[in-house]
This record gives C-alpha cells, structure tokens and sequence, in this order.
C-alpha cells in the first residue's frame, strides 16, 4: 500500500511542477497568431501565386527566396520567420509553427509545379526521337567517313 501512495505523491509532484512551468494553465494553449502575420502570410502566398514572382531555395541553408521585381517585393523565408523588404520598409515576422509549415509547403508544391512545366518546356523541345536518331545512323553511309 505504501508504494502506491509513493507513486501517487511523486505523480502529483509532477503535475503541479508542470503546472508551475506552464504559468498555472494546465490547458494546452494555442498559439497567438498575430495581425501581422496573418497580412505577411498572405502576401507571401499572393506572390508565390504569380508567374513573374521568382522562386528560389538555398539547399544548405534551406532558406526560400521570394523575388518579384516589378512589384519590388522581395522575400525571405527561413528559420520560422519572414523577412519582407522593398525599397521603403523592412519586417520581419515571427511565425506559428502551424503556419511556418504551410507556407514551406505551399512553397515547396508551387517550385515543384513550377519544375514539371520547366521540364515539359524542355522536352517538347526535343525534334529527335532515339528511333530517329538511329535510323539516321542506319542510313548514314560508312564510306563517306573514309
């Protein structure tokens, strides 16, 4: 019996020492998202959007550059937060750990959608087909390389 009341003493110890750490509020809290990052969160995903809008990502750093010349925007995005400059003012914005996950994501998608039409640009480039390139080569006679 007396193991149990030792156990339960020590599971109470530890709730109240969390309910110390969490500022009295054992309720799970959610986090504050704040006017200005819902406006800079927006405009990120507003200029991710637009064709002219050049996107960018530093492999090392993994920071995600957003660059738009004609609207003189340029944003970078990296370490949870957004820097957003153009030639008049300069922010920089915390953002919610929720909210940092979908703007890599829409950002991620938006450079991958962006990589298959490139590709595809690309490919229908191509006016030699393997098979053409080898009947070339069947026809092609060996005397002229002498």
């Amino acid at each position: 019996m007396s193991e149990n009341i030792k156990r339960f003493f020590s599971r109470l110890k530890l709730k109240f020492y969390l309910w110390l750490v969490k500022g009295g509020n054992i309720v799970k809290r959610e986090e504050e998202i704040s006017p200005y990052e819902k406006t800079c969160f927006m405009i990120c995903l507003k200029l991710m959007k637009q064709k002219n809008t050049k996107l960018s990502i530093a492999p090392m750093s993994n920071k995600r550059y957003l660059e738009n010349k004609d609207l003189s925007i340029f944003i970078t995005i990296a370490d949870g937060r957004i820097n957003l400059t153009n030639h008049v003012y300069h922010y920089d914005v915390k953002l919610s750990s929720r909210d940092w996950e979908r703007i890599t994501y829409v950002f991620d998608s938006e450079t991958e959608k962006r990589r298959l039409t490139y590709e595809e640009t690309v490919n229908s480039q191509i006016k030699n087909s393997l098979h053409s390139v080898l009947e070339k080569l069947s026809n092609f006679k060996e005397d002229s390389i002498n």
